[in-house]
């Protein structure tokens, strides 16, 4: 199915018009039908002569009801542009005229209206107006039709020119995440809430777990059934008008300008930077203005950037992305001001003097169509689910550019990651200068000196810059051997313990030696000394030279015993059996036996 939208000045004749190629009433209220004015948005639809299915949008014309008409057109790809033959191009058509430009659309048919009651100049000369007001939009070059949808003259010919256009608009996607626009919310006996709405892209199924963003807080609903062209369906793909009936949700809590999509695949955001497409420079619009996107509209703060650029804050939240398309309308005059097109969906905070000049100028260098170069230098690191929920990336696993380097799901820009190691590798050489017997930066310090967004990129960093990570310890490469001016203290101290291996120093010689609490640290790091309880110091290979001596005793065996099997005294004989203990090679069984555990 296509879905194609009317456009056109009040009282042209569009819903005659759909009327007559469907055979179906597109004003769904008595006040339409009884006054003759299309209020809100009618649908019907049909088969072309090629067996196209086609759905119309018929929207109203007045000046007072563009926002309806900005929630048909918005979420629809082709329009059928209306103009009446004997009344011409109205102010009203240059509003539909510039919504047409602000969203791009470039598929559609000029249709011009009641030419039964037009002569031939006549139809002629506002062809021809047309066609000049038309100029710079994408249907500058559309195929134009006459008709008369009361004689029925050119309708054949429209069909035509519609399967014409239709053959050569692109295919939609039909796979990944569903962003559908609600136009309509209302409850039929015996089945509860239905929304309708332009799917655009993506492929609903029933049973299909949805997430509704809007008006309220988010929530899961549940697809219980679903409709297009009053055919229940057991999934529906795009284009295609569609009805959904959903479970659990009142249609009380959904309006039009909510959007029903994937769980977790969309971000939603409040703050956009977007780049003029048409209309006005941003520096001579209204402060305050409305915003229409899908078929939402919502008020919103612009704060220029020069003529093209501008932030705008919006007063409610809306799943928007990188490319994006909106309407920017004089809340006032009720006029179109132009379109824009979102180029960051997520920008930074604007916190201190020039921040506001620096995102400016980054704006004015991005991409329309999704910079995600760009996007990844900005912020230096970013996560891959973030980029694909911009829109940037496809798939999880997207090949990278060249200078991004990819750690896990973060994707990191190369010379911010090269500023990283630059800096860490700084400060570990100060600290080295500073403090020799310093075991490193920890990870946490390291982690807050880089202001890394996640730990683990700390890991990645360690290990692609050549440096040494050791007890929760950031180190340059021989950090760990390393002990500086307390080097010989320590060879004098193995040397003494080696020829007398439980021997060890008290205190006062230690401090003799020169070795306190810092050096010795730094030396049990090294895997040059064990510390004990009570300021005990041993080789490394004491434990098992004193295992040893304690197997050849008679088991159990007390401590007085293992003493003297040692040469040593209680102070160290106890710290060292506890130490033993502790390890699992001997078991204590009583205040004075222990075992050796085989």
């Amino acid at each position: 199915m296509h879905v194609v939208a009317t456009a056109g000045h009040v009282d042209s004749g569009k819903s005659t018009l759909v009327r007559a190629l469907t055979g179906m009433e597109p004003d769904r209220w008595e006040e339409e039908r009884r006054r003759g004015l299309t209020i809100d948005l009618g649908y019907a639809w049909t088969s072309l002569p090629s067996g196209q299915e086609v759905a119309f949008v018929d929207v109203p014309g007045h000046e007072r009801f563009l926002g309806n008409m900005l929630a048909g057109i918005g979420p629809t790809p082709v329009v059928c542009f209306v103009v009446a033959a004997d009344e011409g191009w109205q102010a009203q058509s240059g509003d539909h005229r510039d919504a047409v430009a602000a969203l791009g659309i470039e598929y559609g048919v000029v249709v011009l209206s009641r030419m039964d009651r037009a002569s031939e100049q006549r139809v002629n000369d506002v062809l021809a107006r047309t066609r000049r007001e038309l100029a710079g939009t994408g249907l500058q070059n559309a195929p134009a039709v006459a008709v008369s949808a009361i004689d029925g003259t050119g309708l054949a010919e429209l069909r035509a020119a519609l399967d014409g256009v239709l053959a050569g608009v692109p295919s939609p996607t039909t796979t990944g995440r569903v962003r559908l626009w609600v136009d309509r919310s209302f409850t039929i006996t015996g089945s509860g809430t239905v929304v309708t709405g332009t799917l655009a892209a993506g492929t609903i199924v029933q049973g299909d777990r949805l997430q509704l963003l809007g008006h309220s807080e988010p929530r899961a609903v549940v697809i219980r059934g679903l409709e297009s062209r009053d055919t229940s369906c057991p999934s529906v793909g795009p284009v295609s008008r569609v009805a959904l009936n959903l479970r659990d949700v009142s249609a009380a809590d959904i309006r039009r300008g909510d959007a029903l999509v994937t769980p977790d695949a969309w971000p939603t955001t409040g703050v956009l930077g977007i780049r003029r497409t048409t209309g006005a420079a941003y520096t001579d619009v209204p402060e305050q203005l409305m915003v229409h996107v899908g078929t939402a509209s919502v008020p919103a703060r612009l704060r220029p950037f020069g003529a093209d650029h501008a932030r705008l804050v919006l007063e409610r939240h809306l799943p928007l992305v990188l490319g994006d398309r909106l309407v920017l309308r004089d809340p006032g005059s009720r006029s179109v001001l132009g379109g824009a097109r979102v180029l960051d969906a997520d920008p930074p905070p604007l916190r201190r003097r020039g921040d506001g000049a620096r995102w400016g100028e980054r704006l004015a260098s991005m991409d329309p169509g999704g910079d995600l170069m760009g996007e990844v230098a900005a912020r230096g690191a970013v996560q891959e689910e973030h980029l694909r929920r911009l829109g940037l990336i496809s798939e999880p696993g997207a090949e990278a550019p060249a200078c991004v380097r990819v750690f896990g799901d973060w994707w990191v820009h190369a010379p911010v990651f090269d500023a990283w190691e630059h800096r860490l590798r700084t400060a570990l050489e100060a600290l080295r200068e500073r403090d020799p017997l310093a075991p490193g930066l920890s990870m946490g310090a390291a982690r807050d000196l880089l202001e890394l967004p996640d730990e683990r990129l700390l890991s990645h960093l360690v290990r692609d810059a050549g440096l040494e990570q050791e007890g929760g310890h950031v180190q340059l490469p021989g950090t760990q051997s390393s002990l500086g001016p307390a080097e010989p203290a320590v060879a004098e101290l193995e040397r003494r313990l080696s020829a007398h291996a439980f021997q060890a120093p008290e205190s006062d010689e230690l401090a003799a030696l020169g070795l306190g609490a810092r050096e010795l640290a730094a030396a049990e790091r090294t895997g040059r000394l064990l510390r004990l309880r009570d300021g005990v110091v041993l080789l490394p290979t004491a434990p098992a030279i004193a295992m040893r001596a304690l197997a050849r005793l008679e088991q159990p065996f007390t401590t007085s015993q293992a003493r003297q099997a040692l040469d040593t005294t209680r102070r160290i004989a106890v710290p060292l059996l506890e130490h033993l203990d502790s390890r699992g090679w001997t078991r204590r069984l009583d205040a004075g036996h222990r075992t050796i555990v085989r």
